[in-house]
């Protein structure tokens, strides 16, 4: 085919390169792990091998698993896990996802379990050498009602384990100083989430290892402290909201100092242990990674000026120091998420390992649009505009494309401009896509997060809807096929935007929300009271959760809807979907439900992210009546003769 000679086809017809076998078998997950003397170690998640994460290690110009087969390094700690590894002097330990025991691996030996069968969940580890044992966060399961979330000290040699502070609902982040006298931690109490309000606190140890009195450093229910860190001459710093945005602080003699002032954030909603978004040098230096408007940059703060580094990502994440050496993923518009090392003294960087190895043609790539757009109340809300782009194929004249808006979970998650090959799989195929940052989202400072306080299901619809309706006034997508998609609290605005609203004609729930009151009272101990926020809280505002639930108006649900669950999820159990299909299949309405064995609050596996990406196309292609290039297997829907 000649460089611009095009074959005209139906918008979502197609053929594209990308395809839902490709990004399932070809693309791994990668999280910054440690470095040590020029080795990096990092954790890849690999679908290939139903979801396994192992660890990497890297030195010199090789790199090698270090996890050994029969392991998979993964905490189930708040469900959403973190923090499964540390990586000191070559030591290595992790929690093994299949028993969730802590386990020791030295070089050359097999790994050794260094904690009991006692139904206890670990994330967050910290080796304390003076006194050889491990402090860390346990989510202990053993006893009745809910799980104790605590700080233990666990003994390397014996197994006997020592709780640190018990005294909260949840526990995070222990950081010891150089000398390991001192230990910070977070902590939080129902019903704040981490985001809302945390504690930091201090306390010293004595000779024999006791810890002491816990100081209170900063925080409290309106401040949310997140990533303490102690410096090489005893200054703790940590990130806070407390300007609105989460900066950069740190403790002296002086008390509570801002480092860098900015209306940015360097911080993160703390949904898993171990995040990072910043570091220390050798001399004392931060390099710290922050976000505006939903990109981030990579910088070093320095004589009270935030240095940025000439780097070509625009998503930055998992930030480690070490010495002079930088250790993170970064990604972009055009290129997959990459694990990078960084010279801090140079600026040099150099890639050590790609999520995907698939070298894509620019011309199927649709690089995004940043985009602002008014919604309801005045206020203003934002997104990524991603346009149908396949260097093979146009559109006949006159014909709209279909447009996908996209619902991250979270809700305080956040879209990206980086490059998302789930989202070029649709582009290539000549759907548009909206990716929204509604109001909830993280990156643009407290008061755009708590805008969803007590209206979560109004406010973020209101957006989906806005931002669809802005694309379609521009004349740039088809206004009778608007499709909505999300997963978990986006899967319960997508739900919520279906049933509420008659912008969208179709919907794919991934592990959506369709009952507010079965999700209060179903779901694990870290979410269990975090709808106190963003709903009411109960029982006073029982009628609030009934008005809101899209499972109590099917009555005003008149479009198809594909569900997709893990039948193992125990954040947003199956039940939620099963009901809301058994709903729409009585009401008539054209419905599809595809049920995982052995997936839980997302899709890990390779065949199942194949199958979930297929699916959806099948079921888009079947509703609006075009035929999508792809050979697609067989999917019931149920009711189609009525669309």
């Amino acid at each position: 085919m000649a460089e611009n000679d095009f074959v005209t086809a139906p918008y979502g017809t197609w053929k594209s390169p990308i395809t839902a076998g490709l990004i399932a078998g070809t693309t791994i997950s990668l999280s910054s792990l440690a470095v040590e003397n020029e080795t990096f170690y990092w954790l890849e998640g690999r679908p290939a091998e139903g979801g396994r994460t192992v660890i990497v290690r890297h030195s010199g110009d090789m790199a090698e698993d270090v996890t050994p087969a029969g392991f998979n390094v993964r905490s189930r700690a708040h469900e959403y896990g973190g923090g499964a590894a540390l990586v000191v002097d070559g030591d290595v330990y992790f929690v093994n996802f299949d028993t969730q025991r802590i386990y020791c691996h030295r070089p050359g030996d097999a790994p050794r379990a260094v904690t009991p069968e006692t139904g206890g969940r670990f994330a967050d580890m910290q080796l304390d050498r003076r006194r050889r044992r491990l402090i860390c966060v346990r989510e202990d399961h053993t006893g009745t009602g809910e799980p104790r979330n605590e700080l233990v000290a666990v003994n390397l040699e014996g197994r006997a384990i020592e709780v640190l502070d018990g005294a909260h609902d949840f526990v995070s982040s222990p950081r010891l100083d150089e000398a390991g006298d001192k230990l910070a931690w977070l902590t939080w109490d129902h019903p704040n989430m981490p985001w809302d309000g945390t504690s930091l606190w201090v306390a010293r140890f004595d000779e024999e290892g006791r810890i002491g009195t816990p100081q209170k450093i900063a925080g409290g229910s309106e401040e949310s402290i997140f990533q303490p860190e102690w410096s090489a001459n005893g200054e703790l710093l940590f990130v806070s909201d407390r300007s609105s945005w989460w900066n950069l602080y740190t403790t002296s003699n002086h008390g509570i100092l801002p480092v860098f002032p900015d209306a940015a954030e360097f911080g993160l909603p703390q949904w898993a242990f171990g995040m990072s978004t910043y570091g220390v040098t050798r001399d004392g230096r931060i390099v710290a990674s922050r976000c505006q408007a939903g990109v981030w940059q990579l910088g070093i703060v320095t004589g009270g000026r935030f240095e940025v580094f000439d780097l070509p990502y625009t998503d930055i994440s998992g930030v480690r120091v070490s010495g002079d050496t930088v250790l993170f993923a970064g990604s972009s518009a055009t290129m997959a998420s990459q694990l990078v090392r960084l010279d801090i003294a140079t600026g040099e960087h150099t890639v050590l390992r790609y999520s995907s190895v698939v070298d894509l043609d620019a011309g199927y790539l649709s690089e995004p649009e940043s985009m602002e757009f008014p919604t309801a109340g005045g206020a203003t809300s934002y997104g990524f505009y991603y346009p149908p782009a396949n260097r093979n194929f146009e559109a006949p004249a006159g014909e709209l494309p279909p447009l996908i808006v996209r619902s991250h979970g979270g809700p305080t998650g956040a879209a990206s401009a980086a490059l998302s090959l789930p989202i070029q799989f649709w582009t290539s195929r000549g759907f548009a896509v909206l990716d929204v940052n509604y109001r909830g989202s993280t990156g643009f400072g407290r008061a755009y997060r708590e805008a969803l306080y007590g209206n979560w299901g109004v406010a973020d619809v209101d957006d989906m809807v806005a931002g669809a309706e802005a694309l379609v006034a521009r004349g740039v997508a088809d206004p009778k096929r608007l499709m909505i998609r999300g997963g978990s609290a986006g899967g319960f605005t997508t739900l919520a935007a279906l049933t509420f609203r008659d912008t969208f004609s179709a919907g794919a729930s991934h592990y959506g929300i369709g009952d507010l009151m079965a999700l209060a009272r179903d779901t694990h101990k870290f979410e269990s009271r975090y709808l106190d926020r963003i709903v009411g809280p109960l029982p006073e505002n029982q009628a609030l959760y009934r008005e809101r639930s899209p499972i109590n108006h099917t009555d005003r649900l008149e479009c198809p809807v594909i569900f997709l669950q893990g039948l193992d999820d125990k954040v947003v159990p199956p039940n939620q979907a099963e009901a809301m299909v058994k709903a729409l299949t009585a009401k008539g309405i054209p419905v599809a439900y595809l049920a995982f064995e052995g997936e839980g609050h997302g899709f890990r596996k390779a065949e199942n992210v194949e199958r979930a990406l297929v699916a959806e196309l099948t079921f888009y292609g079947r509703i609006f009546h075009f035929e999508p290039a792809d050979n697609l297997p067989p999917l019931e829907i149920y009711n189609l003769a009525r669309s």
